[in-house]
């Protein structure tokens, strides 16, 4: 009965951090694409952006306006992560390059774990 319920609570940690990682790579793959409403589905009701043109903080729909405007100017034709890391809470960022039609930029989220879901507290995109 104990190695019955142990592997229960294992199976759960993993799973959970399964969810985790699969929200993360979500959150590449609609930078990569310019999937500005996927990207702003994992948004905190309100945001820290650094964006060209647009830096502070910004309520979830404002700021999906300027990632939006963003995407419009600059194609995103590829991004690739390139340094993670978390800190002992659980939050979690992600450093990457953006490649787009005028360039490259320098991107980083910080995201952290509320109850269920995965948020974005803090998204940069500089040029390189």
């Amino acid at each position: 009965m104990k190695t019955q319920i142990l592997g229960f609570f294992i199976s759960l940690v993993f799973s959970v951090n399964a969810v985790f990682a699969a929200s993360e790579q979500d959150i590449n793959n609609a930078i990569r694409s310019g999937n500005y409403k996927m990207v702003a589905s994992f948004f905190n009701e309100s945001v820290e952006l650094n964006i060209p043109g647009n830096e502070g903080l910004y309520s979830k729909a404002q700021a999906e306006l300027i990632l939006k405007d963003f995407f419009s100017k600059n194609l995103p034709k590829n991004f690739t992560s390139k340094h993670g890391g978390e800190s002992k809470e659980g939050a979690k960022f992600t450093i990457g390059t953006l490649e787009t039609s005028t360039g490259s930029f320098r991107t980083y989220f910080f995201i952290k774990k509320e109850g269920a879901n995965l948020i974005i507290k803090e998204l940069r995109i500089e040029k390189e």
